[in-house]
């Protein structure tokens, strides 16, 4: 058995908020800031250039990769950390494409997070090859699988709804096609018991800022399969990813590991930041984890719906089959969420009406929960939603 759950004392969470975000920007764990301080005004202050070397900042990369891959189930060593999500899928892409040069199809669907589809575009119109990207339904993927398809891209726990793929079967299912499987994990890590190195994947993806707590624009992580990394070319051929970059050779030598995936030089105060969130996880059995995660979605979807009848439940109802998340609809969806959040209930909204509300064990308990449901019973009840100062949409929702 783990540590017991929450762990809301390593957490500065503000007095009276209910926080039910985590899965779009984590607490701030309280070690953080005095790690970012000690960065700032003792390692680049002090030691200037020569932190480099004397305060391990080339080796945070590597070190932070590897506690990334204990909470993924990825072996050491598997996992480059640095630059943005939206460039790890690129990366992915590319080299998944490049490994069945016979094909021309990406294939996703419909409710994958618009940004994976959107660099799936991009990379498409830079190739111009003939490539195509294909968006079934979520629960028509598995059946859009042909022999035309070189790499299947989904996330594995949906943005919107919370609902969870079946990431060994959909696997399973690429690979008998002959396609390359990519996982987009950032709904899922620090969420959810993994298993990646398991379920064969050759490649996954995801970032820190929402479940691993590591603060907004942390670094993003690429898994790749060890078995495939010394034939991937990559797409970015930065500096840090050369097998010797103070070697300056003018022409890339790619490095002969995961560290092949990493592109520029790597944020030294974010990964700092990070690796100190990081260790909140210490002790923590994500079985555990999971197993919290899911009797507070199920406690909150039984408050909700025998409080608050007018929301209709826009996730699956059964736990095995969502991840760390709630979503309930409403045509007024946006209004009501920031009249709770006005009441110190904070969750978020996504178009066109779905208000999302994220359950993290490690600092929410069952009193949040019921606490939560009841205060939204107020604000619907009472329709404080229609104040006019709750109207007017903010550019983040």
């Amino acid at each position: 058995m783990g540590v017991s759950l929450p762990r809301k004392d390593l957490f500065e969470i503000p007095d009276g908020i209910i926080y039910l975000d985590g899965n779009s920007l984590g607490v701030l764990p309280k070690g953080a800031a005095i790690r970012a301080t000690r960065v700032i005004e003792e390692e680049w202050g002090g030691q200037l250039i020569r932190a480099w070397n004397s305060a391990g900042w080339m080796d945070l990369p590597r070190v932070v990769g590897n506690r990334i891959a204990d909470l993924i189930g990825a072996p050491e060593g598997s996992v480059a950390t640095g630059d943005t999500l939206s460039i790890k899928v690129y990366q992915a892409l590319d080299a998944a494409l490049k490994m069945r040069p016979g094909r021309r199809v990406i294939l996703s669907d419909d409710g994958n997070f618009p940004s994976d589809l959107y660099m799936a575009q991009g990379l498409i119109g830079t190739i111009d090859k003939g490539y195509e990207l294909r968006t079934p339904a979520p629960e028509a993927v598995v059946d859009a699988i042909s022999e035309d398809v070189a790499v299947v891209m989904l996330t594995h726990v949906d943005y919107r709804s919370g609902r969870m793929h079946d990431m060994k079967a959909v696997t399973k299912a690429a690979h008998a096609a002959g396609a390359v499987m990519i996982w987009d994990l950032a709904h899922s890590a620090g969420a959810l018991e993994l298993d990646i190195a398991g379920s064969d994947a050759e490649f996954a993806v995801g970032c820190s800022y929402k479940y691993l707590n590591g603060g907004p624009g942390a670094p993003a992580f690429i898994y790749a399969r060890p078995d495939i990394v010394e034939g991937i070319e990559p797409a970015l051929s930065g500096w840090l990813g050369h097998d010797a970059p103070f070697a300056m050779e003018l022409d890339y030598r790619p490095a002969m590991s995961t560290e092949r995936l990493r592109v520029g030089t790597p944020p030294i105060l974010q990964l700092a930041v990070l690796q100190e969130a990081l260790t909140v996880w210490d002790g923590v059995d994500l079985s555990d984890l999971r197993a919290a995660s899911m009797r507070l979605g199920d406690l909150f979807i039984a408050e909700v719906e025998a409080r608050c009848p007018e929301l209709e439940l826009a996730s699956p109802r059964d736990a095995m089959q969502r991840g760390s998340q709630v979503s309930f609809a409403f045509e007024h969806g946006y209004s009501a969420m920031q009249a709770l959040i006005s009441r110190g209930v904070i969750g978020d909204f996504r178009a066109p009406d779905v208000m999302r509300f994220g359950f993290t064990p490690l600092y929410i308990d069952e009193s949040d929960v019921i606490a939560a449901a009841e205060i939204l019973q107020d604000v619907l009840e009472t329709e404080s939603w229609r104040d006019p100062r709750f109207q007017t949409r903010s550019r983040v929702t």
